[in-house]
Order: C-alpha cells, then structure tokens, then sequence
C-alpha cells in the first residue's frame, strides 16, 4: 500500500498579531502524518496561539494553514480534530460520563459505537470508577484525564493537545503516552505542547519556538547532535542563544 509522503498540516508564513502584539513571527512548518509532534516552548512563547491556529478556533494576521489539504479554518476538518485546551472547558453540574455523551453526541457517533468509545476513554484515562460523579467535584487532575478523554472519545485523525498530561501522576502520565504512541501508530497524528522533558523525548519531532519564532526542527536526537548537547534542555538554550 502505497505510503501518502504529503505533510499532514503545513503552516506557511504565519504572523499573529493581538493589538500592538506580535505574538508569532512567520512561522513555516511542515507537519507529517502519523507522528507525535513536541512543539517546546517557554510560557508566553507563542505555543498556544500556534496550536489554536492550527486546529481552526483562531485565525493567522498573515499567511495560511492547511489541514489534510484544505485551508482552515474549515468546519469540516475541524471535526476531524481532537482538541484539548490548557483551559478545562467542561459542564460541573454534569457527570464524567454526561460530558463524554455530551461531546461525543456532536460527531455524530453510531448509539453503540458511542457508548463503547466512552467506556474505552473512561479506562484509559482512570475515570470508570467516577464516571457517575458531577465534574464540579472532580480535582484538577481529573478534570485534566476527562478533557483528554473527550479529546480522544471520537478516534480523530488528527490529537492536538495542549499541556495534556500537567497535574497527573507519573504513573497514570506513562500510561496515556503509551496509549498515545499506539493511537499514533494506527495512523494518528498528534500534537502535543509540553514542558516536560522527559515527555519531548517520547516525540518523533520537535519544533522549538521563542519569543514567537520557530527557532529550531528536528527529532530530538537530531537536535542534540546538531547542537552537541546531551538533553534536549541543553539543546533548547543552545538554539535560543544561537538565535540571538
């Protein structure tokens, strides 16, 4: 079977401008299919903004982003998208399981197939124990594994995730970039912006951005070479200072 050799996402020359704020600097980045994508930067970097320019909820001041080929934002691609915000954007008044319906019942999901995604998302994220349980009770940290569950409940082609694994517990983070790694490898291709370094070596890619720039591509073993370091910290700064 013939392997489609054609990016996935491509960002060509993307300014952002907030006001008087120039927040991304003509950035250009080809994404490919069927990867996990580290974007690693400090906060008020620009990570966000990207990652929201991407999935279609905010809009380049300059330059385009295409989706599977189309240019968003596309109200079709953006329902093959899977996003998880750094804010929780969930229902209190509603249970784990009411949330998940909730969202789920918004792709249209077959009545069996839903209720089968629910319960698979619940178990991944460790939530089946309180699935009954209205979400204004819920910690942080669930409140986190239930907004990547609703991220994940509709098997989307593309995972954008956005801080996904800040406030969980070791144990229970291994688990879900393990199941991220075997989503991607069924065809998925994800996103994720973190600032935990251990978690940036689990990506095939990373994209290094400061102050707005795009300051440094590459795997994370091509970027520590590239820059003669041994972790992917050292390697950050290093392309930070280079940039300079």
């Amino acid at each position: 079977m013939p392997t489609n050799t054609s990016p996935c996402i491509r960002i060509e020359h993307v300014n952002k401008i907030f006001g008087k704020k120039q927040v991304l600097y003509d950035i250009t980045l080809d994404i490919p299919s069927s990867k996990i994508i580290g974007i690693l930067g400090p906060s008020g970097s620009g990570k966000t903004t990207l990652v929201k320019i991407i999935a279609g909820i905010d809009e380049p001041t300059d330059g385009d982003v295409y989706v599977l080929d189309e240019k968003m934002p596309k109200l079709s691609i953006m329902n093959k998208i899977g996003y998880m915000a750094q804010a929780d954007a969930l229902y209190g008044e509603l249970t784990a399981i009411e949330n998940l319906n909730f969202f789920a019942s918004m792709y249209n999901l077959p009545r069996e197939k839903k209720k089968q995604r629910i319960n698979n998302v619940l178990g991944l994220v460790n939530l089946t124990d309180f699935s009954k349980t209205q979400v204004k009770h819920f910690s942080g940290g669930m409140k986190r594994r239930l907004s990547l569950a609703i991220a994940l409940v509709h098997e989307p082609p593309i995972l954008i995730l956005d801080e996904p694994t800040v406030g969980i517990d070791p144990i229970l983070r291994k688990s879900i970039w393990e199941e991220l790694r075997r989503i991607c490898e069924s065809g998925t291709t994800i996103i994720v912006t973190t600032h935990v370094m251990d978690e940036l070596e689990k990506c095939d890619m990373l994209g290094m951005i400061r102050e707005g720039k795009l300051i440094a591509v590459g795997s994370p073993e091509d970027l520590k070479v590239r820059s003669s370091t041994s972790s992917i910290e050292e390697a950050f700064l290093y392309y930070g200072g280079a940039s300079q």
